[in-house]
């Protein structure tokens, strides 16, 4: 059995914001962008990783959330407690000074880590916590 991971789903508030994030600044293309029974969920995906993408989703996108449900999800994402995913590149410092120079939240600056990589964390326009990680053999 061949099990691999195909999707995850990062909550955002609002897609054009989170387009000129996930495309602009790091670079991801586009692969669907979708307007659905008054929702749009947004697919990218890195050139170098095409079988792996992220939805951008609106926090609420669950059919079977209550209203309450999403009124918290809604308040979590606004507190950015909600997680993000992370990401791998080359050159952690030259991301993290795109990030910065994009005006991203920084989080973080390149870090060398006890467990072997370098690393920086950071948040998207939504709030969701995003970190980026260089193995040494990179």
């Amino acid at each position: 059995m061949n099990v691999r991971l195909a999707q995850c789903f990062i909550a955002v508030d609002d897609h054009d914001k989170a387009l000129a994030f996930y495309r602009d600044i790091l670079g991801l293309e586009v692969r669907n962008d979708v307007g659905f029974e008054g929702m749009r969920w947004v697919t990218v995906a890195s050139p170098h990783q095409p079988d792996v993408e992220i939805v951008l989703e609106p926090p609420d996108a669950n059919p079977d959330a209550s209203p309450a449900d999403r009124q918290a999800l809604a308040e979590l994402l606004a507190k950015g407690l909600l997680r993000g995913v992370i990401l791998a590149t080359g050159d952690c410092d030259a991301l993290w000074e795109r990030l910065r120079e994009s005006g991203a939240e920084v989080l973080q600056e390149p870090t060398d880590q006890p467990w072997g990589v370098r690393d920086c964390a950071f948040r998207d326009p939504a709030g969701n916590l995003l970190r980026c990680f260089q193995r040494p053999a990179d």
